[in-house]
């Protein structure tokens, strides 16, 4: 009986070596690759677009000329770090687009996946930004930083630690 090329036995076990991976060439990883980046540029750049878009509008509203210095100037800064998440996330496709035909796709792929990281960043940044700003408004309070910090260190749990544990705990398997 042929061992299962999909199974992962446990590493501790004597079994034959089972062939992990796939078996495509280099142009069919970058293809895989970008496939997967775009994806996830769609799932990242939806809830920028909604978050930069509502942002944007913040300025014409009554409220705004009341707020503080202090609060104008993290609006301000959240706006930039939105518009800068933005350019970085919709990078990958330009990107593509520039090179598109030039036979360096694989190249294009590895430049496109650290746009998309440098998105995540902005975004992670845009995001406690923006936190910051409407908590100040809504509860006027000393917790506020405590909040904002609490959130931050949930998203960079969810964002990179876990990524980054699973991908040293886990290895690359070939």
């Amino acid at each position: 009986m042929e061992p299962d090329p999909h199974s992962h036995p446990h590493p501790d076990h004597d079994s034959p070596r089972l062939v992990h991976g796939r078996h495509e060439s280099d142009e069919e990883r970058a293809d895989r690759r970008w496939t997967d980046i775009l994806q996830e540029v769609r799932v990242t750049q939806t809830g920028v677009q909604i978050l930069f878009g509502f942002l944007l509008t913040v300025v014409f509203t009554p409220r705004f000329a009341t707020l503080s210095a202090t609060d104008k100037s993290i609006y301000v800064v959240t706006v930039l770090l939105g518009a800068a998440t933005t350019g970085a996330l919709i990078g990958p496709v330009t990107f593509h687009r520039f090179v598109t035909g030039r036979h360096i796709k694989p190249e294009m792929v590895i430049w496109a996946s650290r746009l998309t990281i440098v998105g995540i960043v902005l975004l992670l940044a845009t995001v406690t930004s923006a936190i910051l700003l409407i908590l100040r408004i809504a509860m006027n309070d000393d917790a506020v930083p405590w909040i904002v910090a609490g959130l931050v260190a949930w998203f960079a749990l969810c964002w990179f630690v876990l990524p980054a544990w699973a991908r040293h705990h886990y290895g690359t398997r070939k």
